[in-house]
């Protein structure tokens, strides 16, 4: 099919679904299953969203766990927006100087001496999840806790077919895995990788669940659970300690609020970057005429990635925690500073950003969209942050920890710098979209520094390109943050080659970023739901509904015999 002015051609891989009554999509068929069985029995589209995520945890374990961290982007039917910040932060042991940097990598990659900043006890931040799915279910859901898990429950006990997806996972992760006698176990049971389509149970993980169900999510914080971890992680050279596991709190924050091309654009604030810094880039792109550009064209990608660098370059100074760092949230989406942006912009040539004067220093992830039928919404990014996140588990528990101190740079003074108690920097873009005041569209993804450069170029295939959402989540992506240009490979040939002839350094990538979901609402009262090629996204649309008020069926019985 062709999209954009000028006749780009795009073939979906997959197909959208429509309903009336709610959409989950989700990267796992058996987790949108377990969200749509929720809305089916009345819940609304928070309890939707905890249950799936909960189901996320047992059919993609190496993407997200209890163990791990992010964001809820939540916009009730009354209006009501909030972004519940559950990302992990660093333990009070930790130290600016606790990781020695390599010095024969880029600093981007925060690459340190013995990869302890990425594999093992020492990666480990403190976990929030688990505190902010249930805070969040308790403010806006309907349903109790052990209700929404009870399909995750059922689906560790009972197992489930494992996918091609999750079997290659396993095999790209095995030599990390293989050291750790639980993972071991459970992933490469003798010493091969679970096969796609090989039945797989957790029986201690539904056991653990189960726990949680009936104590809440104390058990972990502040009971026996978290002993388990704080000790576990202790044997293993990390610092992660039973008073931390009790001192992590979610934040409820505000939406960043953006607007482009008579859309209202919310993502969430510091420190995620998505909401700042889509805000900054369309901002800088509202004074081209970016469909006039075309999608896929060589001017299109060339000013995409431009502002791609520049929105890096000011995210690596100014946007961190803001407990810790100072963020100029109003100067960074201010009009007048995207005209002074804009201004260095040279569309016939590749150039190298660095931060704007102005500011002072101070992949592997998962992502759900849901709605109901009375208008909630929730776009919800959660990780464990890499590919089974610190490659080690709580033995006995069927859980996995998390990474997350790999987000920090592992170099002293900076705004990203690691400092006990702050929050990990993230680029997780839950986004949501109002057009006249009304949901227009909600979606995001997973994929580590290139979710939020994925959700803003969705964004301008939705808005300026005239995509369907099923297009503009599977639409080709390109991804810089100042060194190479990568690009996918539905990029032509020739396109790359003039990218290359503007001085960008080209490099292909198989995928940037990870599986987009979403879900798009039609103005005739429907929704329709859409995910990508780059994961099992899977989207269940729901139609029908409960009978009508004071219908009753009656049994009619003959008290004469018909004649013939």
């Amino acid at each position: 099919m062709k999209v954009g002015r000028n006749g780009f051609a795009l073939n979906c891989e997959k197909a959208p679904a429509t309903g009336s009554r709610g959409v989950v999509a989700s990267n796992h068929p058996m987790a949108s299953a377990a969200g749509a069985r929720v809305l089916l029995e009345g819940g609304n589209a928070v309890d939707a969203a905890i249950a799936t995520l909960f189901a996320l945890t047992v059919v993609e374990p190496m993407m997200v766990g209890v163990l791990g961290g992010g964001v809820g982007h939540i916009r009730m039917a009354d209006g009501r927006h909030a972004v519940m910040d559950g990302l992990s932060t660093a333990p009070a042991a930790a130290t600016p100087t606790m990781y020695t940097p390599r010095t024969d990598v880029p600093p981007e990659e925060r690459e340190v001496e013995g990869r302890t900043n990425a594999i093992g006890a020492l990666s480990v931040a403190v976990p929030a999840s688990l505190r902010a799915w249930a805070e969040t279910l308790a403010r806006f859901g309907s349903w109790s806790l052990a209700d929404v898990m009870a399909p995750a429950i059922q689906l560790a006990a009972e197992g489930f077919r494992v996918t091609p997806y999750l079997s290659d996972c396993i095999g790209d992760a095995a030599a990390d895995l293989a050291r750790d006698a639980d993972l071991a176990a459970r992933f490469l049971p003798g010493g091969t990788k679970l096969a796609a389509g090989s039945r797989f149970v957790q029986g201690a993980y539904a056991d653990t669940l189960r726990a949680i169900a009936k104590e809440g999510p104390d058990l972990l914080h502040e009971g026996a659970l978290g002993g388990m971890v704080a000790d576990a992680l202790a044997q293993a050279g990390g610092i992660v300690t039973r008073a931390d596991l009790a001192a992590s709190r979610p934040i409820e924050r505000a939406p960043i609020h953006g607007s482009y091309r008579g859309f209202d654009v919310f993502a969430p604030p510091p420190p995620a970057s998505a909401g700042v810094h889509v805000a900054q880039m369309l901002n800088v792109l509202e004074g081209f005429d970016v469909a006039a550009m075309g999608f896929g064209t060589v001017e299109s990608w060339h000013l995409v990635a431009e502002a791609l660098k520049m929105a890096f370059a000011d995210r690596s100074a100014a946007t961190a925690d803001p407990d810790f760092v100072h963020v100029p949230v109003e100067l960074l989406t201010s009009r007048r500073y995207a005209d002074l942006r804009r201004a260095e912009i040279d569309m016939a040539r590749a150039k190298a950003w660095s931060a704007h004067p102005s500011l002072g220093e101070s992949n592997c992830t998962t992502h759900v969209t849901v709605a109901d039928a009375t208008g909630n919404i929730v776009a919800t990014t959660q990780t464990i942050n890499a590919l089974f996140g610190a490659r080690m588990a709580i033995p006995g528990t069927g859980l996995i920890a998390n990474n997350y101190m790999h987000n920090f740079d592992p170099r002293p003074g900076l705004a990203l710098s690691v400092q006990p108690g702050k929050r990990v920097y993230t680029s997780m873009a839950p986004t949501i979209a109002l057009r006249g005041g009304k949901p227009a569209f909600a979606l995001g993804l997973p994929g580590g520094l290139r979710i939020f450069p994925s959700a803003f170029q969705a964004v301008l295939n939705l808005i300026d390109h005239g995509m369907t959402l099923q297009q503009a989540v599977e639409a080709p992506r390109i991804w810089t943050q100042g060194l190479a240009l990568e690009l996918e490979p539905g990029v032509p040939t020739e396109v790359a080659a003039a990218l290359a002839a503007r001085g960008h350094v080209v490099k292909r990538a198989a995928t940037l970023g990870g599986g987009m979901n979403g879900i798009a609402f039609n103005d005739d009262g429907t929704m329709t739901g859409a995910a990508c090629w780059r994961a099992d996204g899977s989207v269940v649309a729901l139609g029908g509904g409960l009978a009508r008020a004071g219908v009753r069926f009656v049994l009619e019985t003959a008290t004469t015999t018909p004649s013939a």
